[in-house]
């Protein structure tokens, strides 16, 4: 009998979503307005406690300026700084407004009104106005070299934040170049800001500059270069990076998860497939996504679907697994390429009535028709057509078998 064969591997696994997440790369540290608040006290209290001058930031920076506040605005600027120690921030914003309008305050005085607004704006979670104030305080060019670059690095990893990557990565170009800074807490955030672009070799070559430079990078910034490199298509230096932080932190899981997603990126699916068996091994694997890397690491591999459906059974059974659309349909097509019908079509039962269309009732009605289950693969195919499905003439041919 000339009966309908399912899809091609390629087209059916793609569904399954295979994950390849190296993690979110964190653009700014993100904060509750109440922790930024408490944050800005305690530095605040600290600062009251220091009677030295602050250090100098950018020791290398040759831009000059007298930051001094002028006779008529130092009294405006105490009342203004009452009410912000106050913590009566609405207050101390609109005091600050006031003295940045006032053109017969000098450039200091305005500056300093614009700076303490842009963080009374942060700490409100008003990224909006905290960079237009940023913008005022830099472009009034009245405060001193810590204040007027740190503002400048402010606005750059607000931008970053708000995806303004061009506009974040132009305020960094001109703080680079007139503070002739290398911290690589700092050039991290330009490397991001080139990764948000797609401009990798050049993100690449700036992220390394930062972790080279730091004698304890960050998780996270090696994280970045790893993501980096795949993205680029250099899945030798990615894979290198990975196998040298895993093998430093052999019990840092994820250390190992990033070693398993930079194989899997560069397609070497049995090394992927054993760093995650090592961790399901040792009861790592405990979220949902981490199992579905590695069942769809199985399903990419020739002759592994045993190895996918033991994966799937074992997250549905710890309840680790959603019962969901694409696991169910994973567990479908897993059984049907290993030539067990019977449980391919218990699958495909489950994720055909929570898929978004008719395909997963489609391919249910072939298997059923092969397995010469005729009724029930006319009712499968009429369900497929009333969920919608890409090719309605396959199931039209199946409702329009004679019935046995």
């Amino acid at each position: 009998m000339n009966k309908f064969s399912l899809r091609n591997r390629s087209i059916l696994t793609a569904a399954i979503g295979a994950v390849l997440v190296l993690g979110a790369v964190s653009q700014v540290n993100a904060q509750s307005a109440q922790d930024r608040a408490e944050e800005r006290r305690s530095r605040h209290a600290e600062s009251k406690q220091t009677a030295s001058k602050p250090a100098d930031e950018y020791p290398n920076a040759t831009r000059q300026v007298e930051a001094k506040a002028s006779s008529k605005g130092g009294p405006k600027l105490q009342k203004m700084m009452k009410l912000y120690d106050d913590d009566k921030a609405a207050e101390a914003r609109a005091a600050a407004d006031e003295i940045i309008a006032t053109e017969a305050f000098n450039a200091y005085d305005r500056a300093f009104a614009a700076q303490i607004a842009a963080q009374i704006a942060y700490d409100a979670d008003d990224t909006a106005g905290a960079k237009a104030y940023l913008q005022k305080a830099i472009a009034l060019n009245g405060l001193d070299n810590n204040g007027h670059f740190g503002a400048m690095y402010m606005l750059a990893q607000l931008q970053l934040q708000d995806e303004q990557y061009a506009e974040s990565l132009k305020t960094l170009d001109t703080f680079f170049a007139e503070t002739k800074s290398t911290k690589p807490e700092q050039l991290v955030v330009k490397g991001n800001a080139l990764y948000r672009m797609e401009r990798y070799p050049e993100a690449a070559a700036v992220l390394k500059q930062a972790i080279d430079a730091s004698p304890n990078p960050k998780p996270e910034w090696q994280q970045l270069l790893m993501a980096t490199y795949a993205e680029s298509g250099n899945a030798g230096e990615a894979a290198k990076m990975a196998e040298a932080v895993a093998a430093k932190n052999p019990n840092d899981k994820r250390a190992q998860l990033n070693l398993a997603a930079v194989y899997q990126q560069g397609e070497q699916y049995d090394k992927s497939a054993a760093v995650l068996e090592k961790l399901r091994a040792s009861g790592q694997l405990t979220e949902d996504k981490e199992y579905r890397q590695l069942y769809a690491t199985y399903l990419n591999m020739d002759g592994k679907e045993k190895e996918a459906i033991s994966v799937i059974n074992d997250g549905l059974q710890k309840g680790i697994l959603k019962p969901d659309y694409q696991t169910y349909l994973a567990q479908a097509q897993a059984y049907y390429f290993s030539d067990q019908a019977g449980p391919a079509i218990d699958a495909y039962k489950k994720a055909a009535p929570l898929a978004p269309d008719g395909e997963a009732y489609l391919n249910l009605a072939r298997v059923l028709w092969q397995e010469d289950r005729v009724p029930e693969a006319k009712e499968a195919a009429k369900q497929a057509v009333a969920k919608g499905v890409k090719k309605p003439d396959d199931a039209k041919k199946i409702l329009a078998l004679p019935s046995k």
